[in-house]
């Protein structure tokens, strides 16, 4: 090999890459998960009309996510690598100016609330105050307050629940003392409103759905991950003058979910509206359901297509199977059918199960569920290395060439877990999503809502 001509950065250019890397962090984790609350602010949920528009929003802004994703990684990435590095950059960052310049545009049109306190120290509060109380039981009178400001309409006022009755003890008014002249506490760290510990008992109650959404997730990365892999060793030709870039594969499972949003908004809802003449839409505990069977599909169709990659390539003694790529499309079909089904479903019941004032809360924890998910993976790689590579034998994952791996054990191993996930959804954590049409969470709780709420 000859020797490389590629320069080495400077001390001062690393410093400036890892600035602009960091702000891009940054920017992401604050512009994410608020954008999501911003938009469902838009909509007036105390009407059946906000309420089908709201959930529509979620379907719509998920498309229009995909789509820019799709835009980036093909045009802007050959532009990158053909064109332009300055080019490639200056177009996102136009990009960026564009949509800044539509907000300023519409920021007198828009519905804005008030921020009022920060919810982690309320959370922080609530959990200090009920260690403090540890020795009380849960009985006597509860510290409730009117609500002001933007929780002042009773319909947003959260009612008292039994589920995780420790944290209500933060709300016993111990002592007359705790309450000055006025009825207000007179230190937040040792007595908390019930709206408070209601707030974080909300937070608390998606926890078991959230488990679901994790497992979901950890299914959609192997495709990102060793479906490229799998790519990488098999024959990418199309016609005699292309070949498929590794990366593009990705972009079959996106334009799945964006086709089965536009034929789900466009045709499905549609139809069902005429036949019915309601607005007929799956529930949460449909769609979610549904995902968890298309990540269980998608894992078995990835392990046939990867035992009959690496046998054909075994059998010819090549490291390239001769087998097309085409044999890849159903499994980054199913991919993407799992997050068009399930990932919106979850951050729509994240987002409506949440109270006005934890809308960006939802958000955040949608997106930590991805970054979970994604950590949760490598652990199963490393895990799955470890104990399967013992006594000097050859482990299913490493190394360069698949051919001598069992990628398509792996594969199956996934399944299982998402058979499991199936399950535990179905029997535990479809209890707590609303049995209604969009799943939400209305003011006005029916009584097996509240029941399904006692089991946390």
């Amino acid at each position: 090999m000859g020797e490389s001509h590629c320069p080495h950065p400077q001390s001062w250019q690393l410093a400036f890459l890892f600035m602009a890397l960091g702000l891009l962090s940054l920017g992401a984790g604050g512009i994410r998960h608020c954008n999501i609350a911003f938009g469902t602010d838009q909509f007036d949920t105390k009407t059946e009309k906000g309420r089908a528009q709201l959930e529509s929003f979620f379907n719509w802004w998920y498309f229009s996510f995909t789509i820019a994703l799709i835009f980036a990684l093909t045009a802007v990435v050959y532009i990158q690598t053909n064109v332009s590095w300055v080019l490639g950059f200056a177009v996102p960052t136009a990009c960026l100016g564009i949509s800044i310049t539509i907000i300023l545009l519409g920021c007198h049109t828009y519905v804005y609330k008030d921020p009022q306190g920060s919810i982690f120290s309320d959370m922080a509060k609530v959990i200090i105050a009920a260690c403090r109380k540890h020795r009380l039981r849960t009985v006597g009178s509860f510290y409730d307050p009117p609500v002001t400001g933007l929780d002042s309409s009773p319909t947003t006022k959260l009612a008292r629940t039994d589920r995780v009755r420790f944290l209500d003890k933060a709300a016993i008014i111990v002592e007359p003392s705790e309450l000055d002249s006025h009825g207000i506490s007179n230190n937040g760290w040792r007595l908390c409103s019930l709206q408070q510990v209601e707030q974080l008992k909300c937070l608390v109650a998606i926890a078991p759905v959230w488990v679901s959404g994790i497992g979901c997730f950890i299914t959609m990365d192997q495709q990102s991950t060793f479906g490229v892999l799998q790519l990488m060793q098999m024959n990418r030709s199309v016609g005699s003058h292309f070949a498929i870039p590794p990366g593009w594969m990705n972009l079959t499972s996106m334009i799945a979910l964006s086709t089965w949003i536009i034929i789900y908004e466009q045709i499905y809802i549609p139809q069902a509206r005429k036949m019915t003449r309601k607005d007929k839409r799956l529930t949460m505990q449909q769609r979610i359901s549904i995902g968890i069977l298309m990540s269980i599909l998608c894992m078995l169709v990835a392990g046939v297509v990867e035992k009959k990659r690496s046998d054909s390539a075994t059998k010819q003694g090549l490291f390239t199977s001769p087998i097309s790529f085409a044999f890849l499309v159903p499994q980054f079909f199913f991919s993407g059918m799992t997050e068009a089904f399930a990932a919106v479903a979850v951050m729509e019941f994240f987002t409506t199960q949440m109270p006005e004032s934890m809308r960006t809360i939802a958000g955040a924890v949608f997106f930590l569920s991805l970054s979970v998910a994604s950590y949760i993976g490598s652990l199963l790689v490393n895990v799955i290395h470890s104990a399967t590579g013992k006594r000097g034998k050859s482990p299913w994952l490493g190394g360069r060439d698949l051919n001598k791996n069992r990628l398509d054990y792996y594969y199956y191993v996934i399944a299982a877990l998402a058979t499991l996930n199936l399950i535990y959804f179905h029997f535990f954590a479809s209890h707590y999503i609303s049995s209604s049409v969009g799943g939400g969470r209305s003011p006005e709780s029916s009584s097996t809502e509240r029941e399904n709420e006692r089991k946390l």
